[in-house]
């Protein structure tokens, strides 16, 4: 070989070695693994901080605080502190992504306070059950059956049964009836990244929601003793079919919250009391939950893992948890959870968020048969969080605002809120209770079909088609 031609050999060889070596960065940018996955809208809301509106992950840690866990695939998610309101991390929490079942929590919000007494009795009609979408989780509601509200609740919280939220939307007043005052509702939070067109949370056109629009609406949900209660339900008797001749049976119905119930590869978690999770082909895995600890109670919202570990959007929550427990106190809030419009005395936390991000959606898409878990004693903790949850969070006025002398309600007194937290605190802490292991037994279906389609498509429940497309 002619020794130009070897010089030239050599340049350019040591030219392209140099490049790997010096630009080790621009080598990595060429893994495209995470290329597929949709990106964060550039504009979102600011609503409860500045921080709150960018991009990415958001912590200002300070001395002696832990890191955030490793290997967090949500595509959202936010950690907050239930009773002051601190935003302790998140990541892309104003993104509006489809909420799937955890939707029911605002279903659950807006109608069950109007559905009492919850021993009312109602016959299901087939006109009723005519709107549930294929692919629909079911609890296994016949019609021509009678169930009582109460009996409906458990079917909603428990297995979100979506037969379960068309009969009561339908008693409610009608399905669009129950959309229209579910987004007033909404709106009445400020949880404006939400738009409702379903309400079971079936995958549907422009129907969104987000990480922190979720935790305010679990926020809002658990200042009831009711919704507390369902939430926090990890097994329950049903009624079953009834047959001609014979005793109307029952059978159980557990929770497809995993973090309450447990299941392979996910233990219950230490203090949790609820709320919600979902699945749809759209949303993927969502999740809103709650837990205490030592006094503190957390909110943690994930919605969508891309990991593709079982039960993951439960395990990046339980880590986000964890995290947050031991973190609290040592990280500066990167926002806040506003109160509702009615309660929002004008303090400016919400910053020019206070109105819904630019276009209406971005991004892709007592209880005598419920005692089996609604409050437990065993090693979940859920007793004893729901009894606290319970004194924290009853009244939103005296149990969050008051207490932390921010937005206090005009026309009540401190007396009379106190009693009031005291005696449902009471009533929480003494709910009869059974050991979480018989909480994890999985659920009988009347019509013995396909996969759980409820935020858990390992799990097994009852659907509307053997083929489902949507499953929340």
């Amino acid at each position: 070989m002619p020794a130009l031609k070897k010089i030239a050999l050599t340049i350019t060889s040591a030219a392209l070695l140099s490049g790997f070596v010096l630009s080790p960065a621009a080598a990595a940018d060429k893994d495209t693994s995470d290329d597929k996955q949709p990106k964060p809208p550039s504009t979102m809301s600011s609503l409860g901080g500045e921080q709150l509106g960018k991009a990415g992950t958001q912590v200002n840690l300070g001395p002696g605080a832990p890191v955030l866990p490793k290997k967090l695939s949500g595509r959202s998610w936010i950690v907050a502190d239930a009773e002051s309101g601190d935003v302790l991390a998140a990541h892309n929490s104003h993104w509006r992504l489809p909420p799937a079942s955890t939707l029911k929590m605002l279903f659950a919000d807006t109608v069950l306070p109007a559905l009492q007494p919850t021993t009312l009795a109602h016959k299901v009609t087939e006109n009723e059950l005519s709107g549930v979408g294929e692919g629909s989780s079911l609890v296994g509601i016949k019609e021509d059956h009678t169930y009582t509200v109460h009996d409906l609740w458990l079917g909603v919280f428990l297995r979100s049964g979506n037969d379960a939220v068309h009969v009561l939307s339908e008693m409610y007043g009608g399905v669009q009836k129950t959309v229209d005052a579910m987004q007033a509702h909404a709106e009445e939070l400020q949880a404006l990244d939400t738009v409702v067109v379903s309400p079971d949370g079936y995958d549907a056109p422009r129907q969104v929601s987000s990480a922190y629009d979720l935790t305010l609406i679990a926020r809002s949900g658990l200042q009831k003793k009711d919704f507390r209660e369902y939430a926090a339900t990890a097994s329950a008797d049903f009624p079953g079919e009834k047959k001609k001749g014979k005793k109307r049976e029952s059978f159980e119905i557990s929770n497809t919250n995993r973090l309450i119930t447990g299941d392979i590869g996910v233990d219950p978690y230490q203090g949790i009391a609820g709320v919600k999770n979902g699945y749809t082909t759209h949303a993927g895995n969502t999740f809103t939950g709650v837990a205490e600890r030592n006094g503190k109670v957390l909110l943690v919202t994930v919605m969508n893992p891309s990991a593709e570990e079982s039960h993951a959007v439960y395990k990046e929550a339980a880590h986000l948890l964890d995290w947050g427990f031991a973190a609290s106190g040592k990280v500066t809030p990167v926002g806040q959870l506003v109160p509702p419009r009615s309660l929002d005395t004008g303090t400016g936390i919400g910053g020019k968020g206070a109105t819904p991000a630019a276009g209406a959606v971005q991004g892709p898409g007592g209880k005598a048969e419920a005692t089996h878990a609604s409050a437990s004693n065993g090693s979940s903790g859920v007793g004893t969080a729901l009894a606290i949850i319970g004194g924290l969070l009853v009244v939103l006025a005296a149990a969050v605002f008051l207490v932390n002398r921010r937005w206090p309600m005009a026309g009540r007194t401190r007396g009379t809120e106190t009693d009031a937290t005291e005696t449902d605190a009471t009533a929480a802490g003494t709910k009869d209770a059974e050991d979480t292991g018989k909480a994890g037994k999985s659920a009988e279906d009347t019509g013995k079909a396909g996969k759980d389609a409820e935020g858990d498509p390992e799990g097994a429940g009852a659907t509307a088609s053997a083929a489902p497309t949507d499953k929340p």
